[in-house]
């Protein structure tokens, strides 16, 4: 993994000096491990090279003008900006949960890969994968554990309920493009590692 590291700070430098700018998007079911991925990717990048946007409750007028907010958020130049959740949470959880409606998520779906494409930035696409079991371990040990309590959310038995819904809605987003790199979390010290190693391999 340091050699991993290594390069990765090594083309974060080169990208900073050159003024370019990606942003890395993390998506995945909840639970699946965005967050530690996250900070595995940052653990040793310099903090002017890199940023990190969190996941966040979005407002009544981001809801309504999805694509134009996020596009203030996108990395500066010279940065590369990872998302722990993105844009595409149109595309999933929102229509899943009932938080948008059917005309906001097919405009989406209709709009995005346009949208990206007109941004001066390289996108870097991963989907952290978890089979159904996993995920529902892990939920439950996160309601319970002194350490990860303030990640458990009520909404974390609804999301994990409607497993297959995401998959359908998961399977119509890989659709849009063929960007998405799939990586397998049930083991996450490998998944890791394979994240690491994709996001060297894509810069």
């Amino acid at each position: 993994m340091r050699e991993l590291w290594i390069e990765l700070n090594q083309k974060a430098e080169t990208l900073h000096k050159d003024g370019k700018r990606v942003a890395v998007i993390l998506e995945g079911r909840d639970g699946a491990g965005k967050s530690g991925t996250i900070r595995e990717l940052t653990r040793y990048l310099p903090p002017y090279a890199h940023s990190v946007m969190r996941s966040f409750m979005p407002t009544k007028k981001m809801m309504k003008h999805w694509l134009s907010e996020w596009e203030k958020l996108l990395p500066r130049e010279g940065e590369i900006r990872f998302f722990d959740r993105s844009w595409y949470s149109r595309a999933l959880l929102q229509p899943v949960m009932g938080w948008c409606t059917e005309k906001q998520y097919q405009n989406f779906m209709d709009q995005v890969i346009e949208w990206e494409q007109s941004q001066d930035v390289h996108f870097i696409k991963i989907w952290l994968s978890v089979d159904e079991l996993k995920q529902r371990t892990l939920l439950e040990r996160r309601a319970s554990d002194p350490l990860r309590y303030w990640k458990h959310s009520p909404n974390d038995a609804i999301a994990a309920s409607k497993f297959d819904e995401l998959t359908i809605k998961k399977d119509a987003m890989f659709a849009l493009s063929n960007d998405w790199q799939i990586i397998d979390m049930d083991n996450k010290d490998q998944g890791r590692y394979e994240a690491v190693k994709t996001v060297v391999n894509s810069l």
